[in-house]
């Protein structure tokens, strides 16, 4: 599957899955950001960014959602280049407070930088990034005060993690229940596919041109967690263990059942969905990470390939 082309004033960065992808918008002698990525990547992240500028000012950086790989890099990037910071309205609360359980920093053992925001964005509004108009629209669902932003005129969205070519972001807010995300994430869903839109640009993976293909397989992993929650609950400790790993490159296996036992996510999404022993669940993550080609066993270590 081809990437498809997108215009020239807008750089999209891919980075991974520990930091997010950054997609900066150039409007002549300034330019505007989306996403910053995570914390650990801040030294990289500066300077993709001031090599995509090529001498421009970076005006402002807007964030979709609030999490540690799209706002990690935030206090870097505006230390760096002195730009504006916009942050979902519905965001604006928490970042001010410096919330770490509402940021799920400590509930997942993430970090991030904190920052200050200047303005907010709210669904509905209008602004420029790389001399197209793009409106901010309601995302929730990974996570109920995400934003996505739409570009009618060209037909692109950008669409953090509400949805990805192979799927969306973990499920938080359902998984820890707080919210109905699993019912957020469909009218979401549903919601894109009302808007006219030939490309996404993901907040993790490669643009892409089969949206009517990426929302049907969003449909049939969200068909999958309704059905069968502990399936839900098993992809989520498996993705958030391996960004862990990827964080921290290895793990001692002996020491990781005291690990699931003591972080929130673990021991909270465990005790509502599987009900393992510490032990067990530290077994069963281990095999499941090296079985899907993620990580591998030395000893008694566990390390990110």
């Amino acid at each position: 599957m081809s990437t498809p082309p997108l215009p020239d004033a807008l750089v999209v960065l891919e980075r991974g899955w520990l930091s997010a992808n950054n997609v900066i918008g150039l409007d002549g002698d300034e330019a505007t950001m989306v996403d910053s990525g995570y914390v650990t990547h801040a030294d990289q992240t500066v300077t993709l960014v001031r090599h995509a500028l090529e001498g421009r000012r970076l005006a402002r950086l807007i964030n979709t959602h609030a999490h540690s790989d799209h706002i990690g890099c935030n206090a870097a990037v505006q230390a760096a280049f002195g730009c504006r910071i916009c942050v979902p309205e519905a965001m604006s609360d928490i970042v001010t407070r410096w919330d770490e359980d509402e940021l799920l920093l400590r509930p997942i053992d993430q970090q991030c930088d904190r920052f200050q925001f200047d303005e907010t964005l709210a669904e509905g509004d209008r602004f420029v990034l790389g001399g197209l108009e793009w409106q901010a629209r309601a995302a929730p669902g990974h996570d109920m005060r995400a934003l996505m932003f739409h570009c009618p005129d060209r037909r692109l969205l950008i669409s953090g993690d509400a949805l990805w070519r192979d799927g969306f972001g973990v499920q938080f807010p359902q998984l820890f229940g707080t919210a109905d995300g699993l019912a957020a994430t469909r009218a979401t869903l549903e919601a894109i596919g009302r808007l006219a839109v030939d490309a996404v640009i993901p907040g993790h993976g490669s643009p892409f041109g089969d949206v009517h293909e990426a929302l049907e397989r969003a449909f049939a992993r969200l068909a999958a967690f309704e059905a069968d929650a502990e399936r839900m609950a098993r992809n989520a400790l498996r993705a958030c263990l391996t960004f862990n790993l990827m964080e921290c490159r290895s793990v001692d296996l002996d020491a990781l059942p005291a690990y699931l036992d003591e972080v929130g996510l673990y021991r909270e999404i465990n005790r509502r969905y599987l009900r393992l022993t510490p032990e067990s669940l530290a077994q069963s993550l281990t095999r499941d990470l090296v079985r899907a080609g993620v990580a591998r066993t030395d000893h008694h270590m566990l390390h990110a390939v």
